[in-house]
């Protein structure tokens, strides 16, 4: 599959994670690091998530979740459930990541190294998770002795 590269604004912007497990806490904690108004739809959760600034609805998923939203995450454990939220945000044609199923994507999340304004994204399109999370750790070495001084501006 083929991917168009880009950082998208999600600044006061609704995104629906669909899972209350470790992937829709690092899903949710991403939207949160972008600006993005969380709702997370889940029967139970992490309790990390209990401190975090998001809407926390306590129940299973109901297609009527996904109004106003301008991304979707199907991040359960149940294939049937990511499935639906699949379902109901392509019919609705709001964006979706479904976690446990690449091809089902609208869009995939790529290994991201930020420092401060400085972001460098590295996809493998979902190929391959642990070489991105490698070359994620290198660039990552490598920023670190860059400073943003040393950037130029417009």
């Amino acid at each position: 599959m083929r991917y168009y590269p880009m950082f998208l604004s999600l600044s006061e912007k609704t995104a629906v994670v669909v899972g209350g497990g470790k992937v829709g806490l690092r899903k949710t904690k991403g939207l949160l690091g972008a600006g993005a108004r969380v709702k997370v739809i889940s029967p139970a959760w992490r309790a990390e998530f209990e401190g975090l600034p998001v809407k926390l609805v306590r129940r299973a998923f109901r297609a009527s979740d996904l109004k106003g939203a301008c991304l979707a995450f199907a991040a359960t454990d149940h294939r049937e459930v990511n499935r639906r939220v699949e379902r109901e945000a392509k019919r609705l044609g709001i964006p979706v990541n479904v976690a446990d199923d690449p091809a089902a994507c609208d869009f995939i999340v790529p290994a991201r190294v930020r420092s401060g304004e400085l972001q460098v994204a590295v996809s493998t399109s979902g190929r391959s998770p642990r070489l991105a999370a490698e070359l994620k750790r290198k660039i990552g070495a490598v920023l670190k002795g860059v400073p943003l001084s040393a950037i130029p501006t417009r």
